[in-house]
């Protein structure tokens, strides 16, 4: 669809310090003309930008993100840095395109300190494939309620992603064409589809505060005597309560392609012992 001619989209450049940010710092000083609607935010190192970067400033309003980072091989703050960007970058596109958003959204370049004229036409010719894009999600044909859950969906599943995908995600390959095979679509949609979710059974759980104790992000909300609930919101799909939970308990379940099931109440939480429950 043909974006309107008074569009100015919200743009983000996130760049790194060593190349990248010295050819933007070179494009301003030599007058090199580009939309002055890209904001750019320097961090030290390309391979420092996250998934979840990318899905916050989709969530906050940007219409596109560019990453700018160190050409191949020649990383300054981390030898294999701009690596870690091409291969986050690589499966982030894939990601999008799942939720129906565009993928040319996300924009990767390599720019050195030098290059602040090859900066100024990256920055110019990514402007004017966003203005012919159009806004987010309007172009996609996806209303921004909508737009809003399935970003927030995936941003969710970041921490799954990372985890199921860590070695994909660190790959440091010289050829570059190993990057474009890293991601299929059919690998991408069965990951989401078998994103699993972890639940205690209130009818199990001993309160024994195991699960609690090892859970990596304190996901789990737990109190001496109360049935535990596992936080969804803080939950990074790991697995660590379903490991350890003690045999005799079997309390926590995993569940696949399903939500887990409402907590219950706080008032309702008091564990029962099996003890207790037979001299009543």
């Amino acid at each position: 669809m043909s974006a309107d001619a008074t569009f100015k989209p919200k743009m983000l450049g996130i760049i790194c310090n060593w190349c990248c940010y010295g050819g933007a710092d070179l494009c301003g000083v030599s007058r090199f003309q580009y939309p002055t609607y890209i904001r750019l935010i320097r961090v030290m190192c390309s391979g420092r930008v996250d998934l979840k970067f990318i899905f916050r400033a989709f969530l906050t309003g940007q219409d596109a993100v560019f990453v700018g980072g160190c050409h191949i091989n020649d990383c300054h703050y981390n030898p294999e840095g701009n690596y870690d960007a091409y291969s986050m970058a690589t499966f982030c596109k894939k990601l999008l395109e799942h939720i129906g958003i565009n993928p040319k959204r996300l924009r990767l370049e390599w720019v050195s300190a030098g290059e602040g004229i090859r900066f100024a036409h990256i920055m110019n010719d990514f402007s004017r494939e966003i203005e012919e894009l159009g806004p987010l999600g309007s172009s996609e044909g996806i209303d921004r309620d909508e737009l809003k859950s399935r970003l927030e969906q995936m941003a969710r599943l970041i921490p799954y992603f990372k985890l199921a995908k860590m070695k994909e995600l660190a790959l440091h390959d010289h050829d570059e064409t190993a990057y474009a095979k890293l991601f299929t679509t059919e690998e991408v949609e069965r990951l989401i589809r078998e994103a699993p979710t972890y639940y205690i059974d209130p009818g199990k759980c001993q309160a024994c505060m195991t699960c609690a104790r090892k859970c990596p992000v304190d996901a789990i909300i737990s109190a001496k005597g109360q049935v535990h609930v596992i936080d969804q919101d803080k939950c990074i799909k790991c697995g660590t309560c379903f490991e350890v939970c003690p045999s005799k308990f079997r309390a926590v379940t995993k569940l696949v392609g399903q939500p887990a099931p409402p907590p219950l109440p706080v008032d309702q939480r008091t564990v029962i012992r099996k003890g207790r429950e037979q001299t009543a």
